[in-house]
């Protein structure tokens, strides 16, 4: 299964790169904000108005690791890599490809986080955020892309000719990750 797997703060771009990129290669594209909201038949930000932040990553975690999909680019959450078990099962399908952007363009482009459906604790701010997830985003990638200063379609040409590289130097073996 060669999948291509997402991460990155909210406001990075992976669900508007993840469907030029799946355009691109002819795959699938697949958000998995969408996919939660879909199984649990409520918006982000309701699931965490009303499991709150813990409920709510479990629930993530929990959709996440259960994905199945084949030539697929994935566009995760940006609380994806909270779940352990979620980031193993995504790692095992596919290449982890970590979007990044500085802190100022993040906050230039997101809104109202509580609307977006962001996973952020009461009294956190979106910088704390921010350097708290980095780490994360960094430990799990196989592949980190700078997008910063860089359009849509020239960010999805970056990550197709990262990832095809990558699966081409066998660094991605089908066989151990079954």
């Amino acid at each position: 299964m060669k999948n291509i797997v997402l991460i990155g703060m909210p406001g990075c771009g992976k669900s508007t790169v993840g469907v030029v990129l799946a355009k691109s290669l002819g795959y699938r594209f697949l958000d998995s904000d969408l996919l939660i909201q879909e199984k649990e038949g409520r918006l982000l930000c309701d699931i965490i108005e009303q499991d709150g932040l813990e409920g709510f990553n479990k629930i993530e975690n929990r959709v996440n690791a259960s994905i199945e999909a084949d030539r697929t680019v994935i566009a995760t959450g940006g609380s994806v890599i909270y779940g352990q078990e979620a980031m193993k099962h995504l790692k095992e399908i596919g290449i982890i490809i970590y979007i990044r952007l500085p802190y100022s363009e993040i906050e230039n482009r997101l809104g109202n986080l509580a609307k977006r459906g962001v996973s952020i604790r009461e009294g956190q701010t979106l910088r704390d955020l921010y350097e708290e997830r980095v780490p994360l985003y960094e430990k799990y990638a196989d592949i980190i892309i700078d997008e910063d200063g860089r359009s849509i379609s020239e960010t999805a040409l970056f990550i197709k000719e990262g990832a095809q590289k990558y699966f081409s130097e066998g660094k991605y073996d089908n066989k151990q990750r079954q």
